[in-house]
């Protein structure tokens, strides 16, 4: 019999998802159009850059016929921006803001009844252009630390200074990491968290610490709750005891 699967996305998979993001890659060859399961790709056309799935311009990559060219937000000076929010004594327990939402598009389709008649907003994870040359600077998308971490695994060349962005990527981490750890401890005292700008790969590493924390915090309140009820029984026994002495005194 097969073990039961974990809730939720681990860090494996949310890697294999961000193979599916949009990079900008600088051809060196010419490339025809490819028919993918997403939909076809742009042809390539040295040196014009052009978007690719991630999974797709690491192969050219490794092929030595594209260069990955590394978003906006993939820099010395957005990540030191990005860093100094996340370090400022003013914003302890935020983090830093993720990219703007594009405007609200209108679906008029009145076949389409899953969705609303008048708008439709996207969330962060379904955001197009976050890791390409149009990505937004000084703001760290959804799969931030995972195309960070496969970009400078295998196209580190491309980057002018990449053992100087590894140091801020892992400084980042260990920051982001941290004020999450702190800020669940809010959980104990049954409170809410807010984890506005959190990435999907920072949620998969700390999805086992929580579920650990909100499986104890449910003990401790079923424990209480048998514990309630046990002294309402024995009070309510206690009490009838004491009602029934007391009328046998009066009838003596």
């Amino acid at each position: 019999m097969a073990l039961p699967l974990p809730p939720g996305l681990t860090p494996a998979e949310t890697g294999f998802l961000c193979e599916m993001e949009l990079v900008t890659v600088i051809p060196r060859q010419r490339l025809e159009s490819l028919q993918l399961l997403g939909g076809p790709t742009q042809p390539l056309n040295p040196p014009f850059p052009t978007p690719l799935p991630l999974w797709l311009a690491l192969l050219l990559k490794k092929q030595r016929r594209a260069n990955i060219q590394p978003p906006a937000w993939l820099t010395l000076s957005s990540l030191r921006t990005i860093l100094d929010f996340e370090t400022d004594d003013r914003t302890a327990g935020v983090f830093s803001p993720p990219p703007a939402l594009p405007q609200p598009k209108t679906f008029p389709d009145p076949d389409l009844p899953y969705l609303s008649p008048d708008t439709v907003e996207l969330s962060t994870p379904f955001l197009k252009d976050t890791h390409t040359s149009s990505a937004q600077e000084g703001a760290l998308p959804y799969h931030w630390l995972e195309l960070a971490s496969l970009l400078l695994a295998s196209a580190a060349d491309d980057f002018p200074d990449a053992d100087a962005i590894r140091v801020l990527i892992r400084d980042l981490r260990e920051v982001r990491m941290s004020k999450l750890r702190k800020g669940f401890r809010v959980l104990e005292g049954g409170a809410g968290l807010k984890i506005n700008g959190v990435g999907g790969l920072e949620v998969a590493e700390v999805r086992g610490f929580v579920g650990g924390v909100v499986d104890g915090l449910r003990r401790l309140g079923r424990a209480r709750e048998e514990m309630r009820r046990e002294r309402e029984e024995e009070d309510g026994n206690t009490g009838v005891g004491d009602e029934e002495g007391s009328e046998d005194g009066m009838v003596l």
